[in-house]
């Protein structure tokens, strides 16, 4: 599982905007190097160009907002049993505060998660947190998330926390052993949402949508490419490839 895993983020990076601009880019070198000047010239011309139209606001914003506007914000009058908070990203270091060791994505989930919870206000209701610790980082995302709920006093009888899952599926089926066919609130990125609850219906879960960390933003026509924009690209590229994998393994 572990090879199929690490195999399946190699594929991803090379299909994903940056290795594949970083791909043609050596292409181009490789063949400017054998004197082969029109093909480097359109290898190299291609991964400038590409870098350029993703990195162009209106355009990332565009793909992602396609994204995030599939589900709308989260009805709190819901009367649900669980609250299921995934996974977004961290970094251990013990000289740094907490708050700025869980990443600004966990932090909307695990925040949004303890609103839908607070606001529920439901004595049966449980917050579930999943995500495994990441590259270089002992202490699973979970665990991490979970910290943020402890300090907004909810007590641990109401967590249920695993740091073992590595991606959506193995959460997804997490959260089978845990609610079973009953209803639950899904927290989320806005942008992660749809393949999310692809995910987690195919399983036969009964998610509620709950999307947060929403980025999409108008922007003029006349904008300059920014880093910004070229993740946000990067994010949107990511989901969309997600969602057709997720078609094609069905």
């Amino acid at each position: 599982m572990e090879v199929l895993f690490l195999a399946k983020k190699t594929i991803t990076f090379f299909v994903e905007p940056l290795g594949l601009i970083l791909t043609l880019a050596c292409i181009g070198l490789y063949f400017l190097y054998k004197s082969a000047y029109k093909k480097a010239k359109f290898f190299l011309s291609s991964s400038v160009l590409l870098l350029a139209i993703l990195s162009y606001p209106p355009i990332s914003n565009s793909l992602i907002k396609h994204l995030e506007s599939q589900y709308p914000k989260h009805n709190y009058s819901n009367n649900i049993e669980y609250v299921h908070v995934l996974g977004g990203g961290h970094y251990d270091n013990p000289d740094w505060p907490l708050s700025s060791q869980i990443g600004s994505t966990s932090l909307k989930r695990t925040m949004e998660g303890i609103s839908i919870f607070n606001q529920a206000n439901n004595p049966n209701m449980k917050l579930i947190f999943t995500g495994f610790p990441g590259s270089n980082n002992q202490t699973s995302n979970a665990e991490i998330n979970a910290k943020i709920a402890r300090i907004a006093n909810i007590s641990d009888d109401r967590l249920i926390i695993n740091g073992n899952p590595k991606d959506t599926q193995e959460e997804a089926i997490f959260a089978k052993s845990v609610v079973g066919n009953k209803p639950f609130t899904l927290v989320t990125s806005a942008s992660h949402m749809p393949r999310a609850i692809k995910l987690f219906k195919d399983l036969g879960l009964n998610p509620i949508a709950a999307p947060t960390d929403f980025k999409g933003r108008h922007k003029p026509l006349f904008s300059t490419p920014t880093i910004a924009s070229f993740e946000k690209s990067r994010n949107a590229i990511h989901e969309f490839l997600g969602i057709a994998w997720a078609y094609l393994v069905r």
